[in-house]
C-alpha cells in the first residue's frame, strides 16, 4: 500500500497565505518568498532530507533527486510559486489570501496558478519517499518565484542544465487541465496537454511631438500618432496556420463524436488550409489557436486635461504563433505601422516552442500516469496560448510537456487571474496520484 498522507488542503492553504506576489516584489520584499521556502522545509523533510536543494538567483529552487541510472537523461517537474496581483476592490467571497477550506475545496490566490499544481508534484514525491522508493532515472524539481513577471528564476536553472549538459528526457510544467467538455459538441472529458508554446514579445511604441495648449492642437499630435500606429495592428497582419497538434487534436475528438459534428471534426482534422481560414473567421480562442494575436495593453501620455502632450507611448503584447520569430514580428510591425516617427523597443520576447511528439515514450508515460490518476480521460494534444517557465527549457529539451493533472472547469479556469480561484480537494489528491504514477514508472 503506498502511503499518501492526509492534510494535502492544509498544507495548500498554508502556501496560499504567502503573498508571494513577483510583480508586487519591490512593496513587499523577499520576505514572503523566502517564508515559502522555509514553509515547505517544514512541510516537506523527506524532500529535503534526500534530495539536493541548489538555489538559482534569490528566487528558483531547484531539488535533485538521484535515480537508480545516472546515466539515463533526467526528468524535470516544474511549477512556479508566485502569483498575480489582486484587486482589493474585486469582489471575492474568501479573502484571496486567507486560504479559506469550505465545501471541499481550498480557496484563494494560486490556488490553480500555480500552487495547486506544485502542491501535487512535491507531494508525490514526499509520499514515495516515504515508502523507500527511488525513481529509475534522476528527477528534478525545478520551482520559480518569478514566472508571472518573466521568470528570471526559471531562466538561470535552465542555463544551468546547458552549461552542465544536460538534456532531460522529459519537462512537464502547468499548462492543460483535465476539462469535462473540451468542445460543446464533443462528449467526455479530456487531458488537454500542451505540446507547443506560443511565443511572447512586448514592445513599446514611443513617439515625441510638439506639445502646446489643448486650445490650438497641431493637426497630428504624439497622442494621435500612437493612437494611429496602435490601430494600424490587428490580427490580419500575420498568417493563419495550423500546428500539427491542432489537427491531431481535432482527430481525436472526431474519433469520438457521432453524426454531423464528428464528420466535420475529421474533415478538419485532415484539411488544416480549411481549419486555419475557420478558425481565424471565429475569432476569439480558435483564432488564437492558429495565428498571431495582438493586444494593446497600456497607454501613457499627458499630464493636464487641457495640455498637450510632448510625447505618448503604448505597450503592444503579441502572443505568436508556432513557426513565427520574434524577429519576424518585430519587422511585420514596424512595416505595418509606416510611421519613422514611432520608434520600437523590445521589451522581452521568446520565441515559439517546437511540437512535442505524441508518439514517443514521454507522451506515452504522460498517457500511462493519467490511466491511473483519471481513468477513462485520454491524453489529448493542444497548443499552448499563454507563456510558461517551460519555454526556457524547450530550447534545447525535445520533449517538453505543459499539463497540470488536476480537473478544472470553465468557471475555475476563467478564475485564474482573477476572482475566487479555487482548487477541489479531490483534485488535488488525483494530481497527487498522478505524479506519483509518473515517477514510478520511469523505468
Amino acid at each position: 500500500m503506498s502511503t499518501v498522507r492526509p492534510g494535502i488542503a492544509e498544507r495548500l492553504s498554508r502556501m496560499i497565505q504567502l503573498p508571494t506576489v513577483s510583480a508586487e516584489l519591490e512593496q513587499r520584499g523577499l520576505e514572503p518568498f523566502q517564508a515559502f521556502e522555509r514553509l515547505i522545509a517544514e512541510q516537506y523533510p523527506l524532500v529535503h532530507e534526500h534530495l539536493a536543494l541548489e538555489k538559482h538567483t534569490d528566487l528558483g529552487m531547484l531539488f535533485h533527486w538521484k535515480g537508480r541510472d545516472a546515466a539515463s537523461d533526467p526528468v524535470v517537474l516544474m511549477a512556479h510559486y508566485d502569483v498575480v496581483p489582486v484587486d482589493e476592490s474585486d469582489p471575492w467571497t474568501h479573502p484571496p489570501f486567507e486560504g479559506r477550506i469550505a465545501d471541499g475545496r481550498v480557496y484563494g490566490r494560486g490556488a490553480l496558478d500555480d500552487k495547486g499544481p506544485l502542491i501535487v508534484v512535491i507531494e508525490a514525491v514526499e509520499n514515495l519517499l516515504a515508502d523507500g522508493f527511488t525513481p529509475a532515472r534522476d528527477v528534478y524539481l525545478s520551482f520559480g518565484g518569478n514566472e508571472e513577471s518573466f521568470g528570471t528564476a526559471a531562466l538561470a536553472i535552465s542555463d544551468a542544465f546547458r552549461e552542465r549538459g544536460i538534456t532531460p528526457w522529459l519537462v512537464v510544467d502547468e499548462g492543460g487541465a483535465v476539462v469535462d467538455s473540451p468542445l460543446p459538441f464533443v462528449p467526455g472529458g479530456a487531458a488537454m496537454i500542451g505540446v507547443g508554446e506560443k511565443g511572447i514579445v512586448t514592445l513599446r511604441l514611443s513617439t515625441r511631438g510638439d506639445g502646446g495648449h489643448a486650445s490650438t492642437p497641431p493637426t497630428l499630435t504624439a497622442v494621435r500618432r500612437i493612437a494611429r500606429a496602435v490601430d494600424r495592428l490587428d490580427p490580419s497582419m500575420f498568417p493563419a496556420r495550423t500546428p500539427k497538434a491542432i489537427s491531431r487534436m481535432l482527430a481525436q475528438f472526431a474519433a469520438r463524436t457521432p453524426g454531423a459534428a464528428g464528420f466535420g471534426l475529421r474533415v478538419l482534422s485532415r484539411m488544416p488550409m480549411i481549419t486555419e481560414q475557420l478558425f481565424a473567421r471565429l475569432g476569439g480562442e480558435p483564432a488564437a489557436l492558429v495565428r498571431t494575436t495582438v493586444a494593446a495593453t497600456m497607454q501613457s501620455g499627458g499630464t493636464a486635461a487641457n495640455v498637450i502632450p510632448s510625447q505618448a507611448s503604448a505597450t503592444i503584447n503579441l502572443r505568436l504563433a508556432l513557426g513565427e520569430t520574434v524577429d519576424g514580428t518585430v519587422l511585420r510591425v514596424r512595416d505595418r505601422i509606416r510611421d519613422p516617427k514611432v520608434a520600437i523597443e523590445v521589451l522581452d520576447g521568446s520565441d515559439p516552442s517546437p511540437e512535442s511528439a505524441t508518439d514517443g515514450a514521454p507522451w506515452e508515460l504522460l498517457a500511462d500516469a493519467l490511466a491511473v490518476s483519471h481513468p477513462g480521460i485520454p491524453a489529448t494534444p493542444y497548443v499552448m496560448m499563454a507563456a510558461t517557465d517551460s519555454r526556457h527549457f524547450h530550447r534545447f529539451a525535445p520533449a517538453v510537456y505543459r499539463f497540470a493533472p488536476l480537473e478544472m472547469s470553465s468557471v475555475q479556469r476563467a478564475a485564474i487571474h482573477g476572482v475566487d480561484e479555487y482548487v477541489e480537494i479531490d483534485a488535488l489528491q488525483r494530481g497527487e496520484r498522478f505524479h506519483r504514477a509518473l515517477l514510478e514508472r520511469l523505468g
